[in-house]
């Protein structure tokens, strides 16, 4: 068995030896002679052990090289540590080949060897295209890592670099907005309109319309749609409270019966009174049809629970409205500019703690939203 590795790689590192056992028995002793630059004592030796050992020796010393001069293409600095574990894992693949394979020709065996380095330089060089300041092979997947991680920016950074002053805005600051804007709209009940159809485009009314958006999509409606997806309720009771900006949640006389709201069978000992005038949830215009009307359905206890946090964020926007609108009819100053009368009633209001109260209970019907339990 030991005589054949020994022929076999004779002929496998020898172009001459075809066809000639004198060849063959001659071309160890010129393996000898012919070394690349030993590193260490060990690859020096003579081939006093395997020729095998000899051609992983030759092999390495080829890698080593090949992986220097893309070093030196690249301009980066790579450590020995590095170079000597690419070494010992280059030997062990070609110790890790079986021993014996007669039919291999050395054309055969040359052309695999160097497709699989050039498949590893590759490889290396593409990572080096990609970040200059690599050392080794395991720090390109390191430094590209991280890289892969990020092919799009955050929603954060995207607010940042289209809305600036969205993004760089305290939640508190955005509510102060809102709450001046409603101050102005209840003075001049077209302001709100002219935000949203784009007519005012002033920074002080661009802001405030980014802070009514910001109130809208960041803190009411993703809260909505997770208390109605987590429900059983029935499209036509979540339209009816939808609709009324009142709601009055009373204990009753319990009776088994079909729940108003989810339709299931259910112990249900409460009342719910909505009612109140249809509004526009962005102009906050009121409509006067059917002002009066009211409807009262009687529900279990969850649906009752969940129906006065859904309906506290519903409708939150046009009672704080409706709360400025109150500020605004009881100051009673008549002949005074608009803006001297905003920024009065608003420092007034500010300095009592009033918008910071509202803003509070804000928080409060966020938070029981958010812990609002999914319904068994």
């Amino acid at each position: 068995g030991r005589r054949k590795r020994s022929s076999t790689s004779v002929m496998y590192d020898s172009d001459e030896s075809e066809g000639s056992d004198i060849l063959v028995r001659k071309v160890p002793a010129k393996r000898r002679c012919v070394m690349v630059d030993g590193e260490s004592s060990e690859e020096e030796q003579p081939d006093k052990t395997c020729p095998a050992e000899n051609a992983s020796a030759s092999k390495k010393q080829n890698v080593l090289a090949k992986l220097k001069e893309l070093v030196r293409q690249s301009a980066a600095r790579r450590s020995c540590s590095s170079a000597n574990c690419e070494d010992s894992n280059s030997e062990a693949s070609v110790e890790e080949e079986p021993p014996c394979q007669l039919p291999l020709i050395p054309s055969e065996g040359s052309e695999t060897d160097s497709g699989s380095i050039k498949d590893f330089i590759v490889e290396e060089e593409e990572n080096n295209d990609d970040d200059d300041d690599v050392d080794n092979t395991e720090h390109v997947k390191s430094e590209n890592q991280p890289h892969q991680k990020q092919p799009n920016p955050s929603n954060s950074e995207l607010l940042a670099h289209y809305i600036p002053q969205l993004s760089h805005c305290d939640h508190y600051v955005h509510f102060k907005r809102i709450v001046k804007a409603f101050l102005i709209n209840a003075i001049d009940d077209s302001f709100l309109s002219s935000l949203y159809d784009g007519t005012r485009q002033k920074r002080y009314a661009q802001d405030m319309l980014l802070s009514l958006h910001y109130l809208d999509n960041r803190f009411i409606q993703p809260r909505l749609e997770n208390l109605i997806c987590r429900s059983r309720w029935k499209d036509r009771y979540k339209e009816r409270v939808d609709c009324y900006p009142d709601v009055h949640i009373s204990l009753k006389n319990t009776e088994n019966m079909s729940c108003q709201a989810c339709e299931m069978k259910r112990y249900c000992k409460f009342n719910v009174l909505l009612s109140g005038r249809l509004y526009n949830s962005k102009t906050l215009e009121v409509d006067d049809f059917m002002s009066d009307d009211k409807q009262v359905l009687k529900v279990g206890v969850v649906c009752a629970n969940r129906t006065r946090v859904y309906h506290n964020l519903k409708h939150f926007k046009y009672k704080l409205y409706m709360d400025c609108s109150s500020v605004v009819g009881l100051d009673g100053v008549e002949d005074e500019p608009v803006k001297d009368t905003v920024e009065r009633l608003f420092s007034h209001l500010e300095e009592s703690g009033w918008i910071q109260k509202r803003y509070n209970d804000l928080e409060d019907y966020m938070e029981d939203a958010d812990s609002f339990q999914e319904e068994k």
